[in-house]
């Protein structure tokens, strides 16, 4: 290791995004050291996802500057889409509600060797090659708290059969299996209990403490002294509502 820090700093300053309908957000400003935990607070429409998406890489500032881990926006977007990764991003990346725990892992898995391993990676011998990937997957399971066992079918349990809390620790472990600097989840208090709103917190805030920063959208952010809080409230516009119509209209990278 070189001492730096695993996760990603997060500057912005006067970021905005405007499609044809108007400005989904716009004046954010953001200063966030690496393993931070950043909530993204507002009502619905107000322009939290685009913040999100815009953050990670998957969607072009019109406004202002931001620097993801040193990687200056717009022109390093493909590089902060490297560095980063979305977990629950409805119209984005979902789960897919008929396919079962493990055959997201499975999935993921196929994926991270297929485009996330380095090139020295690709001549390991097979074994080698498994026994790294089921310890990325278990490690990543362990740092979402999600327990596979424990589930009613185990791996073989369906997406559609899960908690929205399993759900939320199911779509953070497949974000972490390639060991992202930045991990981001849409609508994190969505549906939850109060009780389970606590527990989604102190997850995330435990992912921030081992050094990953956490980008999360929110109705209502946790208390000022357990994040960083970022208001998209006075940004409230005609902006596009679901991810999927805001990368439609706004275009993707």
């Amino acid at each position: 290791m070189d001492g730096t820090p695993h996760g990603a700093a997060i500057a912005a300053a006067g970021l905005g995004v405007r499609g044809p309908r108007g400005w989904a957000f716009r004046a954010v400003d953001i200063d966030a050291p690496p393993g931070s935990l950043v909530a993204v607070e507002g009502p619905s429409g107000s322009g939290r996802t685009c913040l999100l998406l815009t953050l990670t890489g998957r969607m072009r500032p019109s406004a202002g500057h931001a620097e993801i881990a040193g990687l200056a926006l717009p022109r390093r977007m493909a590089a902060v889409r490297r560095v980063s990764a979305l977990a629950h991003v409805p119209g984005v990346a979902e789960l897919d509600p008929s396919l079962t725990v493990g055959e997201h892992l499975r999935e993921r898995a196929l994926l991270q060797r297929r485009f996330g391993a380095s090139p020295g990676a690709l001549f390991r011998p097979e074994a080698e090659k498994a026994a790294r990937e089921a310890a990325r997957t278990e490690a990543a399971l362990a740092a979402a708290g999600l327990e596979v066992s424990a589930l009613p079918k185990g791996a073989g349990t369906a997406v559609r059969d899960l908690g929205r809390l399993e759900a939320l620790r199911l779509s953070l472990a497949l974000a972490l299996v390639g060991s992202p600097r930045l991990v981001a989840v849409d609508d994190t208090d969505l549906k939850l209990t109060a009780a389970e709103r606590e527990q989604a917190w102190a997850l995330l805030r435990s992912l921030a403490g081992a050094g990953t920063t956490v980008l999360a959208v929110c109705a209502e952010a946790p208390p000022p002294g357990d994040a960083l809080i970022v208001s998209t409230a006075r940004t409230l516009s005609q902006a596009p509502k679901g991810a999927a119509d805001a990368l439609a209209e706004i275009g993707r990278p």
